[in-house]
């Protein structure tokens, strides 16, 4: 059973930051990419950032400069800094991973979602 934990998510002022948390077991850590999608109310989920094992990373291009994906191999944690957030950052962020199931298939885990609000 895969499990991701998400924690960091909040209020926080336009022009702040944040940095979310993501923390899964090392069976999958070490093996698995990981990412960060994030879903606005009426809105489909997308895709916000990714990490490999090996470090390379993937952004969103609307959100490069401003969040970055990391991982932390000792913590077996990926996190997702945020600066320069914008209201329209708002919304719930997933951790995802692609990892085989019972059956060796593999298929998409989602963490339960830490909701973000960026809001004067």
């Amino acid at each position: 059973q895969v499990q991701l934990v998400e924690s960091g998510g909040g209020l926080v002022q336009p022009g702040g930051s944040l940095r979310l948390s993501c923390a899964t077991s090392g069976s999958i850590f070490s093996v698995y990419a990981m990412g960060w999608y994030r879903q606005a109310p009426g809105k489909q989920r997308e895709l916000v950032a990714q990490i490999t094992i090996d470090g390379h990373t993937t952004h969103t291009d609307s959100l490069k400069g401003r969040f970055t994906i990391s991982r932390d191999n000792a913590k077996n944690t990926v996190y997702l800094k945020m600066n320069s957030l914008k209201p329209e950052d708002t919304a719930v962020y997933y951790c995802n991973t692609r990892a085989p199931n019972a059956k060796g298939l593999f298929q998409d885990y989602w963490g339960q979602g830490t909701q973000v609000t960026v809001s004067s």
